[in-house]
């Protein structure tokens, strides 16, 4: 569902972020939506990701649209070059775990709200966050709340809408988005 979200947002030639690529298949995605004048930015903590992702890419023959780095995504809003700042147009967080990784190294709160702040001045009108949050790992329902709560107090220069699908068990993943009037 944050694809279809994205899908309506993206247009060639956007700036967009993956704040967390983990295998790349939202990366790829992103890459894709943004066309040969557009770009992606996409980071993650771990080199497996980072290495998943580039492979991917190449795969795809999409690796010169997207920039990776091996950094958290608390930091991301520092490696926005000078011509992408505040004309970032969407942003994706899937949170929790690499997928086929160690289930040990997973987001957390300490990381992820710095990561929303940061990245909110640089998202221009129209612009969208995405935030896919899991509770079913250790610390992921603290990091949804937290996630949660953040969302439900910004201004409203924003509005957020929160998605889970009727009948799904307790910590099945939902879906956070925000938009920037």
């Amino acid at each position: 569902m944050a694809q279809v979200v994205m899908a309506q947002a993206i247009r060639g030639g956007d700036k967009v972020i993956d704040a967390t690529v983990g295998n790349g298949h939202d990366t790829v995605f992103l890459a894709k939506a943004v066309g040969d004048s557009g770009h992606v930015l996409g980071f993650d903590v771990q080199p497996e990701a980072i290495d998943n992702t580039r492979k991917r890419l190449q795969q795809q023959n999409l690796a010169h649209r997207v920039t990776l780095f091996l950094q958290d995504h608390a930091g991301m809003s520092e490696c926005i070059p000078q011509g992408m700042k505040n004309c970032i147009k969407a942003v994706m967080f899937n949170l929790g775990y690499l997928p086929g990784g160690d289930k040990s190294r997973v987001t957390n709160v300490q990381s992820t709200l710095p990561a929303l702040d940061a990245v909110l001045p640089q998202l221009m009108p129209g612009g969208v966050v995405t935030i896919v949050a899991y509770s079913g790992h250790t610390g992921g329902a603290v990091e949804t709340n937290a996630v949660l709560y953040w969302s439900s107090h910004l201004d409203q220069t924003y509005t957020v809408e929160v998605f889970k699908p009727p009948g799904t068990a307790a910590i099945a993943p939902l879906l956070v988005i925000i938009k920037h009037k």
